[in-house]
């Protein structure tokens, strides 16, 4: 008989409290995790949301977004984490900096 966890992919949950990205902007905070996946809203251009998991404060926290612009520099540098970061709202979109 086969066990469950011999052939179940782990989903990779993020853990922490939920937080809304307009807390933390302009706030020095460490990106310890991240997962992009297909939104079923596609209020965006990709069609997809990211959970970004920070600490920040010394707590650690979960921000949901679809900034594209964010989904692409997590994308793009994934391998660098965990790094410091401070998330930035220019005009109608947020980066990191």
């Amino acid at each position: 008989m086969h066990s469950f966890a011999d052939f179940a992919e782990e989903l990779g949950l993020l853990d922490g409290d939920k937080i809304r990205i307009e807390s933390v902007l302009n706030k020095e905070l460490v990106v310890i995790g991240h997962a992009v996946r297909d939104s079923q809203f596609s209020k965006n251009k990709s069609g997809k949301y990211l959970t970004l998991q920070i600490e920040v404060d010394g707590e650690r926290r979960v921000v949901f977004t679809g900034s594209d612009v964010l989904i692409e520099q997590l994308e793009k540098y994934a391998e660098m984490i965990p790094f410091q970061a401070t998330i930035k709202k220019i005009d109608k979109f947020y980066t990191l900096s």
